[in-house]
């Protein structure tokens, strides 16, 4: 579950960012984040070596959130009906 939720988040952030046409760089500077980290996330993991699933703190979902014009609600409900 924890897997096909990383990858319902990384699809949805793409997805968005390129809907307000911003690259991965500034949407991250926008939300306060790494480019690397955002790279991370929309890619659904959190280590390139272990290849973990991507698991945002909720300060970091609410930045992004805040960048994209959306609420945290919002964009969770989106990843949830996306994961579906």
């Amino acid at each position: 579950m924890e897997r096909k939720l990383a990858g319902a988040l990384g699809r949805r952030l793409a997805g968005l960012r390129e809907e307000r046409g911003l690259t991965q760089e500034a949407l991250a500077e926008a939300s306060g984040i790494s480019r690397n980290h955002y790279q991370l996330l929309e890619s659904g993991i959190s280590n390139r070596k272990t290849k973990r699933p991507a698991n945002p703190r909720l300060s970091t979902l609410v930045a992004l959130s805040d960048a994209l014009g959306m609420s945290a609600a919002e964009l969770v409900a989106e990843v949830l009906s996306e994961r579906d």
